[in-house]
C-alpha cells in the first residue's frame, strides 16, 4: 500500500510547476489585449515604466508580508541581467515594435524567442535538447508562423518594426537564460521582485512622459496599464520563475508557444475578432507542439543523447 501512495506524492511538485506555467501563459496572453488598449494612450517607454512600477509595488508588498529579505549575493548577477534585458529593454522595445508592425508580424518575430532560449540554454546552461522538445518547438513555430501570416495586414509592417521585435526576442531569450541560475540561489518571488525593480530603474527616464500622458489618458487605458503590472507582470513572472526553477529553460520557452493560440481565443471572446480557419489551424498547431515538447518518455526509456530530468525535490538539485 505504501508503494501506491509514493508516486502520487512525487508527482505533486510537477503538477504545481505545470499549474504555475499555465497561469503564466494565460496571463501573458491576456496582456496582448490590455497592451492594445493602453498603447493607444501611452507611449512605449511610459507604458513599460507604469507597468513595472505597478508590478514592483505589488511584489514589494508581498515580499514585506512574507519577510523575504534581499536575495543572496550569488543571485544578483542573474537578477541584474534579467532585469535589464527582460523587464526593462524587452518591454520598451516590444511596445515600440508593436506600434510599427501589425500584431501578426510582431507575434511571428517574437516567437523566435523560445528557439533562442533552447539554443542558449543548451550552450550556456548545459540543458539537454531531447528530440521531443525539438520536434514540439518545430511544430509550435510552424503554428506561430501560420497565425502570424493569417493576422498580418498588407501595409502594417516596417523593417524597423521587425528589427525592434527581433531585438525583443533576443532580449527575452537572454533574460530567461540569465534568470535560470539565479533561481538556484534565491526564491522565485525574490528573483521576480528585484528583476522588476531593476527594469523599473532602467525605465525611469520615461517618468516625465508617464506623468504627462497619465493626466490625459482615459481611465480604461490607465486601468489596463495597472492590470499589466499586477497580473501579467507581478503574478505571471513569479509563477514563471517558480516553474522555471523546476525544469529547463528550453521546455519553459516551448510552453509559451501556447500564447498565440490563447491570444486568438481571447481576442475572439473579448474583442469580437472572429478568427479565420487558417488562424485556428495555426493555434491548434501551437498547442499540439507544446503538448509534444512537454511530454516525457517513461523513466529508463530515454533515447541516446536525451536526458531524463530529475524530479523536483530529488537529492540532485533543489530550486
Amino acid at each position: 500500500m505504501m508503494s501506491t501512495a509514493r508516486p502520487v506524492r512525487l508527482r505533486r511538485p510537477e503538477l504545481l510547476a505545470a499549474g504555475a506555467a499555465t497561469v503564466t501563459v494565460v496571463l501573458w496572453a491576456s496582456a496582448f489585449v490590455s497592451i492594445r488598449s493602453a498603447g493607444e494612450a501611452y507611449s512605449p517607454g511610459a507604458l513599460a515604466l507604469g507597468r513595472l512600477l505597478a508590478g514592483a509595488l505589488t511584489l514589494g508588498a508581498i515580499c514585506l508580508l512574507r519577510r523575504e529579505g534581499l536575495p543572496p549575493r550569488p543571485a544578483w548577477r542573474g537578477i541584474a541581467i534579467s532585469g535589464l534585458l527582460w523587464f526593462g529593454f524587452y518591454m520598451v522595445v516590444l511596445n515600440w515594435g508593436e506600434q510599427q508592425v501589425d500584431a501578426g508580424t510582431a507575434a511571428l518575430v517574437v516567437n523566435v524567442g523560445p528557439i533562442l532560449i533552447a539554443l542558449l540554454g543548451a550552450r550556456l546552461l548545459g540543458d539537454a535538447l531531447p528530440p521531443r522538445l525539438v520536434a514540439g518547438m518545430a511544430v509550435s513555430f510552424a503554428g506561430a508562423v501560420t497565425v502570424g501570416l493569417s493576422m498580418s495586414g498588407e501595409d502594417g509592417s516596417s523593417l524597423f518594426g521587425v528589427v525592434l521585435c527581433l531585438l525583443a526576442a533576443v532580449a527575452y531569450a537572454g533574460g530567461v537564460v540569465a534568470q535560470k541560475p539565479a533561481l538556484g540561489h534565491a526564491s522565485a518571488l525574490q528573483v521576480t521582485t528585484f528583476g522588476c525593480l531593476v527594469g523599473a530603474v532602467l525605465c525611469l527616464p520615461f517618468a516625465g512622459q508617464l506623468a504627462h500622458e497619465a493626466a490625459d489618458a482615459p481611465v480604461s487605458a490607465t486601468l489596463n496599464m495597472v492590470y499589466l503590472g499586477v497580473f501579467p507582470t507581478a503574478l505571471a513572472f513569479t509563477t514563471w520563475a517558480y516553474a522555471l526553477a523546476r525544469t529547463t529553460a528550453g521546455r519553459m520557452g516551448a510552453t509559451t508557444y501556447a500564447v498565440p493560440a490563447l491570444v486568438v481565443l481571447m481576442s475572439w471572446l473579448a474583442l469580437g475578432e472572429v478568427p479565420g480557419l487558417l488562424t485556428l489551424a495555426g493555434g491548434a498547431l501551437c498547442l499540439a507542439g507544446v503538448a509534444v515538447s512537454r511530454s516525457r518518455r517513461r523513466a529508463g526509456a530515454a533515447t541516446p543523447g536525451e536526458v531524463v530530468e530529475p524530479r523536483p525535490g530529488s537529492s540532485s538539485r533543489s530550486a
